[in-house]
């Protein structure tokens, strides 16, 4: 019986998992169907007429490559702020404590329940007060503000044994250093969990860049193609073609660190071991 319930198990989940790749496979065939043909002809691989001409074209009319270009920058960026100031607010609400700081750490919660849209005019005039409207940098500065992530490094953080910490003290080691070459290096699982999740948030960010970024230089990924399609509104294969591109580089993503997705995954749940 057990055998039969893993079995019942493993194809469920192929089915499930068939499910979920059936609008990736639908869109990749689109982006190799010629526009205006039909879907089976006595040519092509198993009866389709498939062809990789809808790439070139989309490549020659709409700068794909730059648009991932400045998603990369913004996304890299913003995953570096995030670990970086993160970690240190953690460790400082962790084994810092001051007057005040139960509060604030309150504060930084209380920034979760807060929608990204009720920010947008503040933060819109603040960039605008800056200089910084229109530019790469009014998308990367606001992410360095995460409260999730200093949620999640100090509970991490919170876990580690205080022994650590009192030996390096007695051998001379301040804060800094003690963040740096023992924190920082023990708390790998949770900073790939949050450098993941950042990273995967940064690039697939609309709204936040829709109102920021009005020069077609600096667009991202996820502003360029939704123009691009506009121009295709009566066609298929073109749009799907540049969604099939601008998948490339979360396929890679999530080919490299698949592994470190999952544990990510199980660590915010709370099970990592």
């Amino acid at each position: 019986m057990k055998k039969l319930g893993h079995m019942a198990g493993h194809i469920l989940m192929v089915i499930v998992a068939l499910l979920f790749l059936t609008p990736v496979v639908w869109m990749i065939l689109l982006s190799l169907k010629a526009e205006g043909s039909s879907w089976f002809q006595s040519s092509g691989f198993l009866g389709l007429n498939l062809t990789l001409s809808n790439y070139s074209k989309v490549l020659s009319q709409a700068p794909i490559f730059g648009w991932m270009g400045n998603s990369l920058i913004v996304a890299c960026s913003s995953t570096l702020l995030i670990l970086v100031f993160a970690s240190m607010a953690a460790f400082t609400l962790s084994r810092n404590p001051f007057p005040g700081s139960k509060v604030l750490f309150f504060l930084f919660l209380s920034g979760m329940m807060i929608p990204s849209e009720a920010t947008l005019i503040p933060l819109y005039i603040q960039m605008k007060d800056m200089g910084l409207i229109g530019s790469l940098e009014s998308l990367i500065l606001p992410a360095a503000a995460a409260p999730l992530g200093i949620f999640v490094m100090k509970q991490f953080f919170d876990g580690l044994p205080k022994e650590m910490e009192e030996a390096a003290r007695i051998d001379g080691a301040g804060a800094f250093r003690i963040w740096w070459n023992i924190f920082l290096p023990l708390s790998r699982p949770a900073m790939s969990a949050l450098g993941i999740f950042s990273f995967i948030g940064a690039w697939n960010d609309y709204l936040w860049p829709l109102v920021s970024i009005s020069n077609k230089a600096y667009m991202t990924i996820t502003l360029g193609l939704p123009s691009f399609q506009s121009a295709y509104l009566q066609q298929y294969s073109l749009p799907m073609t540049a969604n099939a591109l601008a998948t490339i580089p979360v396929l890679i993503v999530f080919i490299l660190f698949q592994k470190h997705i999952i544990k990510g995954i199980a660590f915010t749940g709370g099970k990592e071991e």
